[in-house]
């Protein structure tokens, strides 16, 4: 009977961790949405794009992820309000680029704090 009870423990605490990191084989309705939202996602991309835009963007996912869903983002939104005429050239995308980077540039500053350390040299000796 132990064994019993700790087998239904082990199996409630599994379904609590996949829940709490959203580990999608717990739940096949969401992969399907996931699933659904990328292939529109590509479809609008593909209507959109021209092909070398398309590998430009690519390689960027690959490098930068979330850049390129930022400017994936970006286009969508575009498309759906009707902005862009026609398909984007891989130098329009190139201008796009330019634009989300300037939108998300991090500035560093850098700060020097600078100690006044007493050191023998700098020192009065009256003797």
């Amino acid at each position: 009977m132990a064994d019993e009870e700790l087998e239904a423990l082990r199996k409630q605490r599994l379904t609590e961790l996949q829940a709490k990191h959203g580990d999608p084989s717990g739940d096949p309705t969401q992969q399907e949405a996931k699933q659904r939202e990328a292939e529109m996602r590509n479809s609008i991309l593909a209507q959109v794009l021209d092909q070398a835009a398309r590998a430009r963007l690519s390689n960027l996912a690959l490098v930068k992820p979330e850049k390129a869903k930022a400017v994936e983002n970006y286009l969508i939104q575009m498309a759906r309000f009707g902005q862009l005429g026609g398909k984007v050239s891989e130098q329009g995308l190139i201008e796009i680029l330019e634009k989300v980077s300037q939108q998300t540039e991090k500035k560093t500053t850098v700060k020097f704090n600078r100690r006044k350390v007493l050191d023998s040299d700098e020192e009065d000796d009256d003797d």
